[in-house]
């Protein structure tokens, strides 16, 4: 499917022009349609998220990216010692600064525009998910081919957990975006076993995602796992210089923090202090916990089509469909390792899910649409359209009509209706 003749690569290129469009509209965030701005003009046809405060995450970042923006990268070790300090004293845990990489993304946002510190983090998560959706692309492209990208872009570019990042200043579009990268170098990398530019890139990004976030680890484990899961289902080929990667890169993020964190023991007593403070948030105690299928019914209540023809589509993989195997395999034991933290489930950290799920759906809708043969391609346009629209009537259901900021449960369920 890689292999396309001009006319049909013309055609998908000017699909994907179109998505782009619209997937990067959606995206852009509700500070540039404030009375005066350039771009006011477009205030009614862009779907503003009803939330437009900040929460208690948002206003933290802030507070580190103004911190970063007064001492520099020099006061991180005082910004360190600060928070466990404050943290000592809370009952509640706080999410601390060693969350760099987004942290220093918005300070050098700031710098460069000038826009203030909160406006800065909603526009590096809003570039972000666009960035994204590009990636999705290539992604996509690479495994299976320009029509499986244009399909899974296409559903990406609404994916309603995607557009709601890309309008808060939160982390988690932005950690996504550095987890799809790393899985998208590892099948480079072990598909192009002899190239040294595919395991640098895997690297240095795999430092980059241990930087932006402590759920980096959820995703490691399940890179270490595609890695093992090779010798039976053949991605690629492992190669000794890949093991020492994966071990390398995300030591060198770590080594990275530790630096930031002023020494070893700051670093460990920040992770300590977290994790023994999570588990006494009345607000996690709340709404983080729950069975092992939390996040399915989560994504349920959020993009069912979507997660019944990703279902569909695993219960259909065999030996042959090595990308489909890839991508479920990630999701597979990342979920494992997520569903069993006490107190930790959000629908939030399950975004670096998006891709793999919209190209499982997309593989279902392929195979559903098969045997039509000459009406093919146009009931499967037709079938991603409707989906499509069914997605972005649940953003608006969710965070437009109603002001959903959290995505935990009992605000899905009065946002959709279930509960009043």
């Amino acid at each position: 499917m890689t292999d396309i003749s001009p006319p049909i690569r013309r055609i998908h290129l000017a699909g994907l022009a179109i998505v782009f469009i619209v997937g990067i509209f959606l995206r852009l965030p509700w500070g540039l349609f404030v009375p005066g701005a350039p771009l006011h003009f477009a205030a009614s046809l862009h779907p503003q998220a009803a939330f437009k405060g900040a929460g208690l995450d948002e206003v933290l970042y802030r507070t580190y990216v103004e911190a970063l923006s007064n001492g520099g990268i020099a006061s991180y070790p005082d910004m360190v010692e600060g928070y466990i300090g404050a943290q000592q004293k809370r009952e509640g845990a706080l999410l601390p600064p060693q969350r760099f990489l987004y942290v220093f993304t918005a300070h050098v946002w700031n710098t460069a525009f000038g826009c203030g510190a909160g406006e800065a983090l909603r526009q590096v998560s809003a570039c972000f998910s666009m960035l994204t959706l590009g990636l999705t692309t290539i992604f996509a492209w690479r495994l299976r081919g320009a029509s499986w990208a244009l399909g899974t872009t296409a559903l990406m570019a609404v994916a309603p957990t995607q557009l709601h990042m890309s309008q808060h200043g939160l982390i988690d579009g932005f950690f996504a975006f550095w987890a799809l990268l790393c899985l998208w170098l590892l099948w480079e990398t072990l598909n192009s076993p002899g190239d040294r530019r595919w395991l640098l890139a895997y690297a240095l990004a795999v430092a980059l995602l241990v930087i932006t976030k402590e759920n980096s680890f959820f995703a490691c484990v399940a890179f270490v796992a595609l890695i093992l899961v090779n010798r039976w289902l053949r991605f690629g080929t492992v190669t000794l210089d890949l093991v020492l990667t994966a071990v390398v890169g995300p030591m060198l993020g770590v080594v990275i923090l530790v630096f930031l964190s002023g020494g070893l023991g700051n670093f460990i007593t920040t992770y300590q202090l977290l994790v023994s403070k999570a588990s006494q948030m009345s607000y996690a105690i709340s709404t983080g916990d729950g069975p092992w299928h939390r996040y399915l019914v989560d994504l349920l209540l959020v993009s069912p089509v979507v997660l019944v023809l990703a279902i569909g589509g695993i219960f259909r993989l065999d030996g042959k469909k090595k990308p489909e195997l890839f991508l479920s395999i990630f999701v597979a034991t990342s979920y494992l390792l997520m569903c069993n933290v006490k107190y930790g489930m959000n629908l939030r950290y399950a975004n670096m899910w998006d891709m793999p799920l919209r190209f499982l759906a997309f593989g279902t809708l392929v195979l559903l649409t098969a045997p039509l043969r000459r009406y093919r391609n146009a009931v499967l346009v037709a079938a991603v359209a409707a989906i499509c629209a069914i997605e972005l009537r649940q953003y608006v259901t969710l965070a437009v009509q109603y002001p959903l900021y959290e995505l935990v449960p009992e605000d899905l369920l009065r946002a959709l209706h279930i509960l009043k």
